[in-house]
């Protein structure tokens, strides 16, 4: 909801020097949940790319590669949640999901702060509708 709320140009944004832009924050969500595959259930992982430093294109691009790590996690979380187990992780598959909303939430909340430190007015519909999580 966040990423189709914003247009390409502020992908770009960086809160300071050398920091991840909002595009690159976007493509490390992408990238860990890719790494987590690779791991966990590497079958899951095949025909799904990384995205290179600076190279995550458009908030269009972004949103593909998104929604198919998102699809394979899918998967990966009911397999997990039927054998009881994630390869790769300590904990239950309820701790594994866990472990993953705390992580892309963290990446929503430094987007988000980027994006206001980058001198970029989040629209208030878009702030509060983050947490309608029924529409997303």
């Amino acid at each position: 909801m966040l990423l189709v709320g914003l247009d390409s140009e502020v992908l770009e944004i960086v809160s300071r020097p050398r920091a991840r832009s909002v595009g690159d924050q976007f493509a490390h969500l992408h990238n860990a949940r890719l790494l987590w595959l690779s791991v966990a259930a590497p079958d899951l992982a095949e025909g799904v790319s990384k995205i290179g430093k600076g190279e995550f294109g458009s908030v269009e691009d972004l949103g593909r590669h998104l929604r198919q790590s998102a699809e394979k996690v899918e998967s990966l979380l009911e397999r997990g949640f039927e054998s009881g187990k994630i390869k790769g992780y300590k904990g239950s598959p309820a701790l594994f999901l866990g472990y993953l909303l705390a992580h892309e939430a963290h990446h929503r909340g430094q987007i988000l702060l980027t994006l206001k430190l980058g001198g970029y007015k989040v629209p208030q519909e878009l702030q509060y509708g983050i947490w309608e999580w029924e529409k997303v």
